[in-house]
């Protein structure tokens, strides 16, 4: 787009409007009966317009996890301990309250059984674990976090224990319990 040019608010209404369908049609009937006709029918566009501006289902998913579900930007003057934790809360936030968290199940079954979806989800992870180990590699250079804590370990297991909790038991994990988590796995806050 060029400078100045204005975008149309019904595009930006319409184009919500889609991806928010995009999730629920995940949720609803999986990824195996999803299908751009299943996302025009559910939120009420022509066909036409999903591919005027997605290429496919694949671009569809990417699209809609990336802008329904954006990480929080880092708080001014905030520590890297406490950006560790805002990512920590929306992750918990994501999983279980988020347009996001009843898509979750289907993509993890997608992912083992479409290894285009695996990779579209390994790209999606990667990018946005790589805030969270940014923010842990800076809390320890600046003496914030423990000099032994290594940011990719911390990072998977922070964010594997909340998916684990979501996925695995009956009691997600959010709030106190997220906490406490950060608490168990990087120590103390330093005084």
């Amino acid at each position: 787009m060029a400078r100045g040019d204005t975008v149309d608010p019904r595009v930006t209404r319409t184009r919500q409007v889609v991806l928010a369908a995009v999730l629920e049609e995940l949720a609803e009937v999986g990824n195996a009966q999803f299908t751009i006709e299943s996302v025009a029918a559910r939120c009420g566009v022509g066909k036409s317009t999903i591919y005027r501006h997605w290429d496919g289902k694949l671009a569809l998913i990417v699209d809609a996890l990336h802008e329904l579900n954006a990480q929080p930007a880092p708080e001014p003057g905030g520590s890297p301990r406490e950006r560790v934790r805002d990512l920590l809360h929306h992750l918990g936030h994501a999983l279980t309250e988020g347009s996001l968290a009843p898509a979750i199940p289907a993509l993890i079954e997608a992912a083992e059984r479409e290894p285009e979806v695996r990779r579209l989800l390994d790209d999606y992870s990667t990018g946005r674990r790589r805030a969270l180990e940014d923010a842990l590699a800076q809390g320890i250079a600046l003496g914030q976090i423990d000099a032994t804590v290594d940011p990719e370990l911390a990072a998977q297991a922070l964010s594997g224990a909340i998916f684990y909790a979501r996925l695995m038991t009956s009691t997600p994990m959010t709030g106190t319990a997220i906490d406490q988590l950060l608490a168990a796995v990087l120590g103390p806050p330093p005084r």
